[in-house]
């Protein structure tokens, strides 16, 4: 007898990469809303019982900003547990991904420094002085005017404990947020 030793998203990627569990999607009819709800009652129910839960979770929470259930919880969710912490996921460094960051491109903090020391100079200018494209300089300087927009959060990520908390905290609150709109329709 063969046993499938697969995690459970993995021995069900039909249902974790489903369409309907990729995004929130607000303008659905009834009958899709009730089948991403199902959907997602049994992602979610697989996730309970996968021994690597927790650090899913501290994943999706810390580290990465996916798409769909994943550690039973929904993107909402973990934006909520985000916010209850006051923690912001890193912006994803597309140069890495890439496998260009130890190329000789110019990194973020010298586009920054160059752009800050030549004000009067273009884009274009910027670019072919530091040997890269002008959608690089474009993306790095937007990387940097929407980073300043945004508060300045925790330096220090929170532990898988603080993860583990808000997720209860949240919830314990919808579940009784749910049972007092229940009350009041009574």
């Amino acid at each position: 007898m063969v046993t499938d030793t697969r995690i459970a998203c993995v021995a069900n990627s039909a249902l974790f990469n489903h369409p309907l569990l990729e995004d929130a999607q607000s303008a659905l009819s009834p009958a899709l809303r009730h089948t991403r709800a199902v959907l997602t009652t049994r992602a979610s129910a697989l996730c309970a019982t996968c021994p690597m839960r927790r650090q899913c979770l501290y994943d999706a929470v810390v580290r990465y900003d996916v798409a769909g259930i994943v550690a039973g919880t929904t993107p909402s969710v973990r934006t909520a547990i985000r916010e209850r912490l006051g923690w912001r996921v890193p912006a994803e460094n597309l140069d890495t991904l890439l496998g260009l960051a130890n190329s000789h491109h110019a990194d973020h903090d010298q586009i920054v420094r160059a752009r800050r020391a030549n004000p009067q100079e273009s884009l274009d200018q910027l670019a072919e002085r530091l040997g890269v494209s002008l959608s690089t300089v474009k993306r790095h300087l937007r990387q940097e005017r929407n980073s300043a927009r945004r508060p300045n959060l925790h330096v220090v990520p929170p532990s898988a404990e603080q993860v583990e908390q808000a997720l209860h905290d949240i919830t314990a609150e919808r579940r009784d947020s749910g049972m007092t709109r229940l009350a009041k329709a009574a």
